[in-house]
């Protein structure tokens, strides 16, 4: 098949986006799906298995999108091999690179470098008709696993057009979603697993979820035989259920993300927990008190460039701030907050313990003890990886924050040992 060079998309289309190209002498458009809120790509050529890889990868870093009219299994041979050449350091840059440079200097090269990538990669496009079907040779079925993350249907007789990256992680989501995450803390198979949804945070980093699972649990109210807790931020709810499990009796987790609402009560169903957790739409606390609130902000105080990336990455640290300004008026007397934080955002120079201290004084919080483990990812022994000097030395802890005493004589907020 001859490459067709598509019109280029003079107007930037009205809400939903759509891309435009030419096909048989005639212009097709259909809608633009990008999870990053990305502009479609104004010029666009017609691709299918004739197509080499080093022409594909010349088009892509140029800007020029590749949509395929070929066999979907060439077309994943082909984003990989399009990978391959992007992940390939030319022999100039190897002998600058082996220059050590400070580690702030390396996160922003790396993160540019993963945008550069991303936009590289998406440039290979699929098409889809308006039941999730790709009408391609040897194509999945992915109607499913669209529907899951996108909804049931789309404007009736509306084709979309969505990067075959986007749309393999699509996929992989939705076995993560069928599949499910083992957590141990939460007992015995099979009544022990989280299903992750699709642009929720999957619970695949266990240490804090260990931590959570060890930490020492506040007193009950005198009068009462257990506590109940907040889970601010819950995500999937892996959180608010080993609480559960612990004996918390009632916990509220809250969210605001639509999809992480949906996947929490979903796995609080599956775990038979409806009785003692309650998911409700919240930025940040639910009204009332609590003797535990628990909360697992985003740890690194950067733009996310994806709704993604929003559970690492928080501009300003505004979650972090939120819960601190607000946890000493949400806990009941004698109760604790906890805090997960990792100090990966200490070790890129993005912020220092000595904030984090001066924040807790500030909002009329102490530290109880501090809780550590050091991670377990492979990245943290991956030595080919661009932030292993910073990953290497890791380590999440859990503060364990309650309010001040009315001492006058107090000084600000100081670190207490490590359990």
């Amino acid at each position: 098949m001859p490459f067709n060079l598509a019109q280029p998309v003079t107007d930037a289309a009205p809400l939903p986006p759509r891309l435009q190209w030419l096909e048989a002498d005639q212009t097709c458009a259909a809608l633009w799906r990008s999870e990053r809120g990305g502009a479609p790509p104004k010029r666009v050529v017609l691709a299918d298995d004739t197509l080499t890889a080093d022409s594909a990868y010349r088009h892509a870093c140029a800007g020029t999108a590749l949509l395929w009219r070929g066999d979907f299994h060439n077309a994943r041979q082909l984003l990989q091999a399009i990978a391959r050449r992007i992940d390939q350091v030319p022999k100039r840059k190897r002998v600058k690179a082996a220059q050590p440079i400070p580690i702030t200097e390396a996160f922003n090269l790396h993160r540019q470098a993963q945008a550069q990538r991303a936009r590289t990669l998406g440039m290979l496009l699929v098409e889809l008709d308006a039941s999730y079907h790709v009408a391609l040779r040897r194509a999945p079925d992915v109607s499913v696993a669209c529907a899951e993350a996108w909804g049931e249907g789309q404007t009736e007789g509306e084709h979309s057009v969505v990067s075959l990256r986007e749309l393999l992680g699509v996929t992989s989501a939705h076995e993560w979603r069928r599949v499910g995450v083992e957590i141990a803390a939460l007992g015995e198979a099979p009544n022990n697993r989280i299903h992750p949804h699709y642009g929720v945070f999957s619970p695949v980093r266990g240490e804090y979820i260990g931590l959570v699972a060890t930490a020492h649990l506040p007193k009950a109210p005198k009068g009462q035989s257990s506590i109940t807790a907040f889970d601010i931020g819950t995500g999937t709810g892996v959180l608010a259920a080993v609480l559960v499990q612990r004996g918390v009796s009632q916990v509220v987790a809250t969210e605001l993300e639509p999809r992480a609402l949906l996947c929490a009560r979903e796995n609080v169903a599956r775990l038979g927990l409806h009785d003692q957790i309650s998911v409700v739409q919240a930025d940040l606390f639910p009204p009332g008190l609590a003797s535990l609130i628990v909360c697992n902000p985003p740890w690194l105080p950067a733009r996310p460039s994806s709704p993604l990336e929003r559970a690492v990455y928080d501009e300003n640290g505004q979650m972090l701030k939120g819960f601190l300004a607000g946890l000493a008026e949400h806990l009941a007397p004698g109760g604790e907050g906890w805090l997960i934080l990792s100090n990966l955002a200490e070790l890129l120079g993005m912020r220092t313990r000595d904030d984090l201290l001066a924040a807790f004084g500030q909002h009329g919080l102490r530290v109880v003890s501090r809780i550590d483990a050091k991670p377990q990812h492979p990245k943290a022994n991956d030595t080919t990886d661009a932030l292993h000097q910073a990953r290497a030395q890791e380590v999440t802890s859990l503060w364990r924050l309650a309010v001040q005493k009315p001492d006058p004589a107090a000084g600000p907020a100081h670190e207490a040992a490590a359990d």
